[in-house]
C-alpha cells in the first residue's frame, strides 16, 4: 500500500490506518485470537498503521498479530486520559509492557476539547514529551471531536493531531465539516501529522461509503484515515477501496448490509454512569432506564467503558 510522512514526524505510515476499537471488548469483543487474526491479515496485506488506546483494551490483539507474522516493525499509535504525570508515565509503561515493545511510536491525550483541558492536562503532556526525549515514544499528539480541540492542539505545536471528519460532519461538538476542515488545514500547515477518524461516522454512512471514503481522501492535508474493522472482509475491502477508489459489488453489498447499533440490555439499573462518559450527548437516562439517541450516537462504544454492569454493547 502506499505509504507517506505523517507531518514533519518522520514516521512513515500507510493511508489506510486500522482502527482496533471494533475488534475488542468495548464493541466486537472477539476472542484474542480471532481478533489478532484479523490484524496479522492487515499486516500481511501491508496496512503499516494501527490505532489503539488504554481504553480499547486491543493491546493483547496487536502483540498477538505481531507474533503471528513475525513483524514488529508497525506503526502504533496509542492514547490515554491520564490527567498528570505518573498516570502518563503508567500509561505509556503498560502499553509497551502489554505490547512487548520498548517504544511506541505515537502517544496521544485522548479527547481532549480545547485549549483549556489542555492546560488542564499539561503535566501529562510534558511527561509525553519526556518520553519522546528519551527516545521511549517517537511523536506526542492529541485526539479530538472538537474543532477547538485541533485549534488548541495546533497553537501547542504537538506532533500528531486524531480529529474526527466525515462528509457529513457527524461527531463534531462544536462546529460543523467546514468549521473543522478549516481548523485540520491549518493544523497540517504546520506540519503537524494528521490522521483522521470516523471517516464512515461510526457506520452511520455506511449505505454512502464510497462517497463517504472519497470524501476524506480528497482532503490532501489529511495524512492518513483510521477505520474500525471486524473482519478480513472489511480488510479485504477497504484496501481494494483505497486501490482502485471503488468497491466490488460483492464489497458493497456487504457493507450495506452492516448496520451497527448501540444496544442497551434488559439489565440496565440506569445508574446514568454512562451519561457522562458520552461526548456526543446521545445517552439520557429516563424512568430508571438508559436510552440512546440513535441519530447523534457515532457508535464509540465508549458507554460501555462506564458501565459496571456491561450493559451497553455496540452489536
Amino acid at each position: 500500500m502506499d505509504r507517506v510522512m505523517l507531518g514533519d514526524t518522520g514516521i512513515e505510515v500507510t493511508r489506510l490506518c486500522f482502527g482496533s476499537l471494533t475488534i475488542g471488548p468495548v464493541q466486537a469483543a472477539l476472542p484474542t485470537e480471532a481478533g489478532s487474526e484479523i490484524i496479522a491479515h492487515a499486516i500481511q496485506r501491508g496496512i503499516n498503521f494501527f490505532d489503539t488506546a488504554q481504553l480499547y483494551g486491543t493491546y493483547p490483539y496487536l502483540r498477538r498479530g505481531m507474533e503471528i507474522t513475525g513483524r514488529n516493525d508497525i506503526v502504533i499509535s496509542s492514547k490515554t486520559y491520564a490527567w498528570d504525570k505518573e498516570e502518563a508515565l503508567a500509561a505509556v509503561e503498560e502499553a509497551r509492557r502489554e505490547l512487548d515493545r520498548d517504544m511506541v511510536d505515537i502517544f496521544m491525550l485522548h479527547e481532549q476539547e480545547n485549549a483549556m483541558t489542555l492546560r488542564g492536562h499539561r503535566d501529562a503532556l510534558d511527561a509525553l514529551y519526556g518520553c519522546k526525549a528519551k527516545g521511549v515514544i517517537r511523536a506526542v499528539g492529541v485526539s479530538t471531536h472538537h474543532v477547538a480541540g485541533v485549534e488548541g492542539a495546533a497553537a501547542l505545536g504537538v506532533d500528531v493531531i486524531h480529529p474526527i471528519i466525515n462528509m457529513d460532519g457527524l461527531g463534531i461538538d462544536d462546529g460543523d465539516r467546514d468549521t473543522m476542515e478549516a481548523a485540520v488545514r491549518g493544523a497540517r500547515e504546520k506540519g503537524t501529522g494528521i490522521f483522521s477518524m470516523k471517516p464512515l461516522g461510526g457506520g452511520n454512512l455506511l449505505r454512502k461509503a464510497e462517497d463517504a471514503l472519497s470524501y476524506v481522501l480528497g482532503l490532501d492535508y489529511i495524512d492518513s484515515i483510521a477505520i474500525g474493522m471486524q473482519s478480513i472482509e472489511e480488510v479485504d475491502a477497504n484496501i481494494g477501496f483505497w486501490e482502485t477508489k471503488r468497491f466490488t459489488d460483492g464489497a458493497k453489498s456487504a457493507l450495506a448490509q452492516k448496520k451497527r447499533k448501540l444496544h442497551i440490555e434488559e439489565w440496565c439499573t440506569g445508574c446514568g454512569s454512562c451519561v457522562g462518559r458520552c461526548a456526543q450527548r446521545a445517552i439520557k437516562v429516563s424512568g430508571g432506564r438508559v436510552y440512546c439517541n440513535h441519530e447523534i450516537c457515532i457508535l464509540c462504544g465508549y458507554c460501555s467503558t462506564a458501565c459496571g454492569q456491561w450493559a451497553i454493547k455496540v452489536v
